[in-house]
């Protein structure tokens, strides 16, 4: 996963079947599919790889026991289906996570307990473990620091959890093995028409500003919150089509919720389900549903929001939390479909929309991180409809994503899965890059090595953010780190001592808006 060589590829063939604008969950998908497939494939970032949306989810793997309240079984049996293949193709990265609902009214065990049974019914042959409805003790059992006042007893289903951002690197990894060309910080400046057909775009790498041109016999636009801009190049028109919800999370240190699942609080008093989930050995506590107007690149969490958690937190908590007791907090933007004047974010629907504009592009948003290969399956077919492509079957429904591995490996590796041994060969080659970057983490120099040979990082928080999670779990120690990082970085780049200290003033900068002040 060479950039360099990529991008001498481009310069020697700029012909391709499909070309994919974004390179989030949607889009890495969409080039698995399309490549998988055998057409020629170009994905276009014009940031890092699940810069956005993509790398700030509640890291679950899920039907949405929402939806269910909701009564749309069609969505929900779609993701569960979709969660059994995801667990299956990716097994290094996503796992079973087991969940309790505690109950605090005895008719509340029979209604929750029912409809949990129906999500289990639902999954069928994916099923990931039978839901149990559990006394007062053996929810305890499960959640040691639930404050018990008024417990009657729990529920226990199951779902699936993952890491996002680097299911996201793996996604781009496979769709080069099929024989994509996959590109980040490379920008679409514009579109190529001819009787008002897009039959290619002009691109800009962001690094070198250098500009190419593109020949596409069919264009995807799978940018989620940020569609309406690439619309407005190629439609000629301000048609709003997002209706942006942020939802922001809180990270923990472990110790505050111990347990041997996560826990679902069921009902908020905005009516939304609230999660606090054990993850790389912390607690994620999320999230909202906050409509907002604008849509940037780093959102900041809102007041309101931050206090709502920890008061729904310290609500079923017996170790109450405050504000400095916080490690991190990360904002994502859901690109949901704008439908009517609907106000109300958290009623409008996580399906998704595939949509042919009068140009001939192709325009996918709205679903969840769960139905991405549904998602992109269902565009990839679009695309070929409108297009002179041979039809070819999907692949994807048994393809096996990059680092699949069911062996045991080490456990500070384990989500590399495959690529595990040969980071482990890279340290053994040079014992130098055993060493942490933090003192209170396992991370790695020889983590930050691979993931600028390997994994297209270019950026201090390319490796921070989203090849280990550092910036994720603790704010304060990823800042503590990023000067280490960048003198790796520097060395592997070929970058000078300026270098080096702009990407570590430009990190700490950005780090500030993950810490709670």
């Amino acid at each position: 996963m060479n950039r360099e060589e990529k991008l001498k590829q481009l310069r020697e063939n700029n012909e391709f079947d499909i070309v994919i604008i974004g390179g989030g969950a949607t889009g890495l998908g969409c080039a698995v599919d399309a490549a998988s497939r055998g057409y020629k494939t170009l994905l276009l970032e014009k940031f890092d790889f699940a810069k956005g949306t993509s790398s700030r989810s509640t890291k679950l793997v899920h039907g949405g026991v929402r939806y269910l309240a909701q009564g749309n079984i069609h969505l929900v049996r779609e993701a569960l289906l979709e969660r059994g293949r995801m667990l299956r193709n990716a097994p290094h990265i996503c796992h079973k996570l087991g969940f309790v609902v505690p109950v605090y009214k005895w008719w509340d065990k029979c209604y929750y307990g029912f409809g949990l049974r129906i999500y289990e019914f639902l999954s069928a042959k994916f099923s990931l473990g039978k839901t149990r409805v559990l006394s007062k003790n053996e929810t305890l059992k499960h959640l040691p620091d639930l404050d018990s006042t008024n417990l009657k007893g729990g529920v226990l289903y199951y779902d699936g959890q993952f890491d996002d951002s680097r299911l996201a690197i793996n996604l781009a990894q496979t769709a080069i093995e099929h024989g994509a060309l996959v590109l980040n910080y490379c920008a679409v400046t514009d579109f190529i028409k001819k009787d008002n057909k897009i039959i290619g775009l002009k691109a800009k790498d962001e690094l070198s500003n250098q500009e190419y041109t593109i020949k596409a016999k069919v264009v995807v636009n799978a940018t989620g919150v940020f569609a309406d801009a690439i619309l407005q190049k190629s439609e000629g028109h301000a048609e709003v089509t997002i209706a942006p919800s942020q939802g922001i999370h809180l990270v923990l240190n472990r110790s505050y919720f111990k347990g041997l699942s996560a826990m679902l609080i069921p009902k908020t008093s905005d009516g939304r389900v609230l999660f606090v989930i054990p993850w790389h050995d912390k607690l994620v506590l999320g999230t909202t549903d906050t409509p907002v107007k604008e849509v940037v690149l780093e959102p900041k969490p809102l007041e309101e929001e931050i206090h709502f958690i920890i008061n729904h937190f310290n609500k079923y908590s017996k170790n109450k939390i405050d504000y400095a007791d916080v490690n991190s907090v990360f904002v994502g933007l859901r690109p949901l479909v704008k439908v009517g004047s609907e106000k109300k974010t958290a009623l409008l629907s996580r399906e998704h929309s595939i949509k042919v504009l009068p140009s001939g592009l192709i325009y996918v948003t709205g679903g969840k991180w769960t139905t991405y290969r549904k998602m992109a399956e269902q565009t990839i077919n679009k695309a070929i409809q409108v297009s002179d492509l041979k039809f070819v079957r999907c692949k994807t429904r048994h393809l096996r994503i990059h680092g699949y591995t069911k062996e045991k490996v080490i456990l500070d590796l384990a989500i590399y899965g495959s690529d595990a041994h040969l980071i482990q060969e890279m340290i053994a080659a040079d014992v130098s890059l055993s060493e942490k970057i933090h003192r209170s983490y396992s991370y790695t120099k020889a983590e930050v090595v691979w993931a600028v040979k390997n994994e297209m990082a270019l950026t201090v928080e390319d490796v921070l953010a989203r090849r280990i999670r550092l910036l994720f779990l603790d704010a304060r120690a990823a800042m503590e780190a990023a000067p280490i990082v960048a003198g790796i970085m520097a060395s592997l780049l070929e970058k000078n001592t300026e270098w080096e200290q702009e990407q570590v003033a430009t990190f700490q900068k950005l780090a500030q808006g993950y810490l709670i002040k």
